[in-house]
């Protein structure tokens, strides 16, 4: 659970609002009209629901887009008095019209569309090489962490190639700093783990997996030789973006399940005492707390646990 004190909920909430009038700057919201069009931003979301629908009820568009009664009907007779739309009523229920485009209305829509795609088209052409990707992922996280009622995203695993071990050393680096505030030492420890993993690789015995939501990295974990017939968890990691998808209990079952595969009798971990999220994904699967070592690390007082796994 993320606890917010008043400053940095604050700080939030002015972050999302200046990221609204930058986006709705950007796409041209607070024109008059939308793309050079003649229609407002409303007016164009009735055409896109009309054109995608084939024809709607008054009142489904009106829910559909929260639209007050009066003000859709002021733009469904603008609508037909300029003829891109029929309106005709219900025969079970006159009160309710149900609304279609007329051959004139799907032309509009259709300019509107095509002018909608060169214009975004423009925008992802403009950004620096990897841009457009990093901008379709940045604003589908925002779309899954708004939208209640979106489907789960499809979470894929698959072991290292080459690329990986910076991002994991970067990700854990910039993560740990961020929201613990540890020092440059312990990205250093992530590099040296992340080294000497691919220097002395055993592929029968060890495993590196990366989980992926939309072809992006969103976690990482290790598996590795510790003795014989010990395994060790090392770097596990869930970025924010791939949080609450249950990919971090995914990555750990998949250690137990190679671990168990390979012979090991054994597997494990060290962790911090205030990493809450992952000692829970630990204890659930079945680790047990086994030693504790306070310790100076990372630019904090830190205390040190060993959890371990009898397989």
């Amino acid at each position: 659970m993320d606890t917010l004190h008043d400053g940095g909920n604050d700080d939030r909430i002015a972050a999302v609002r200046r990221f609204n009038r930058f986006y709705t700057r950007k796409i041209g919201v607070l024109e008059q009209h939308l793309l050079e069009s003649p229609f407002t931003l409303t007016e164009a979301r009735v055409l896109f629901e009309l054109a995608h629908r084939g024809g709607a009820l008054a009142k489904e568009i009106g829910a559909e887009l929260g639209l007050d009664a009066g003000y859709l009907s002021r733009i469904v007779q603008a609508f037909t008095e300029q003829g891109l739309i029929t309106r005709k009523p219900v025969p079970a229920d006159r009160r309710q019209f149900e609304l279609a485009l007329t051959a004139k209305g799907k032309q509009a829509f259709s300019r509107l569309e095509r002018a909608s795609h060169d214009e975004v088209s423009k925008m992802i052409a403009a950004l620096p090489a990897g841009g457009g990707q990093r901008l379709v992922a940045a604003m589908t996280t925002i779309e899954r962490l708004l939208d209640n009622t979106a489907t789960r995203p499809e979470v894929t695993l698959r072991t290292h190639r080459p690329g990986d071990m910076g991002w994991v050393v970067q990700q854990h680096g910039a993560l740990y700093a961020r929201e613990y505030n540890w020092d440059i030492s312990f990205e250093g420890l992530c590099a040296e783990i992340a080294a000497q993993f691919l220097k002395n690789f055993d592929p029968v015995r060890e495993r590196c997996w990366i989980a992926e939501i939309d072809g992006q990295r969103v976690g990482s974990v290790f598996l590795v030789k510790h003795t014989d017939g010990v395994a060790k968890i090392r770097l596990l990691l869930i970025d924010p973006a791939g949080r609450g998808f249950g990919i971090g209990k995914r990555l750990v079952d998949e250690c137990i399940a190679f671990a168990r595969s390979c012979g090991y009798r054994k597997i494990t971990l060290w962790t911090q005492s205030m990493l809450l999220a992952a000692r829970g994904i630990y204890q659930k699967a079945g680790f047990v707390h086994v030693a504790t070592e306070p310790h100076h690390s990372f630019g904090h007082d830190l205390i040190g646990e060993t959890w371990e796994l009898d397989l």
